[in-house]
C-alpha cells in the first residue's frame, strides 16, 4: 500500500474513532507490505535455482559452518530455528537432488551428520552471491546508516 493509501485509512479511523489511535495500524500495515516485497524479491531469486525457502535455509545454514563442516540434523535445526521434525523432509529432498548428503556420525555410531555435496558447496557459493545482490538491490533506496537504523527499530519490536 501506498503512503497516500495508508494516510487515507487513518483519516478514516481519525474519524470513525477518535478515541482510538490508529497509528499502529499504519506502522504494522508498513512493515507487513515492506515485508512482502522483500519475501517476494527474495523467492523469486530462489526460483532460478529450483529452491523454495526452506531447502535454501538449509543449503546456506550448511555453507555458513565452512567447505567440508557438517551438522548433526538437530544442531541444523537449532541453527535454523526449527523442530527437528521440520528438518527431515528439506534434507530429503535436498538429498535426492544430490546437494546434501548424510554421513555417519564418527563419534556416536547412531548418530548422523549433515554435509554439503561438492555440488551443493557450488550452489550455495553461487546463491549466496546472488541473494546478497538481491537484497542489496531491494534495499538501494536505503543508506547504510539508514538500514542500521532500521535493524535497530525492528530490533524493538518483541
Amino acid at each position: 500500500m501506498s503512503t497516500k493509501i495508508i494516510d487515507d485509512i487513518l483519516s478514516q479511523w481519525h474519524r470513525e474513532r477518535p478515541d482510538i489511535d490508529p497509528t499502529p495500524m499504519a506502522v504494522c500495515g508498513d512493515v507487513w507490505r515492506a515485508g512482502e516485497i522483500l519475501r517476494q524479491g527474495v523467492m523469486a531469486n530462489l526460483k532460478n535455482y529450483d529452491l523454495d525457502f526452506p531447502q535454501f535455509d538449509v543449503i546456506l545454514t550448511l555453507r555458513r559452518q565452512g567447505k567440508g563442516k557438517t551438522l548433526s540434523p538437530s544442531h541444523l535445526a537449532k541453527e535454523m530455528m526449527l523442530s527437528t521434525s521440520a528438518m527431515t523432509n528439506r534434507l530429503d529432498r535436498l538429498e535426492k537432488r544430490g546437494l546434501i548428503e548424510r554421513i555417519s556420525d564418527p563419534n556416536d555410531r547412531r548418530g548422523l551428520k549433515i554435509t554439503l555435496t561438492e555440488a551443493g558447496f557450488d550452489l550455495a557459493e553461487g546463491l549466496v552471491v546472488s541473494h546478497v545482490a538481491t537484497e542489496e538491490k531491494l534495499l538501494e533506496n536505503l543508506t547504510r546508516e539508514e538500514g542500521e537504523q532500521l535493524r535497530t527499530l525492528l530490533a524493538k519490536i518483541t
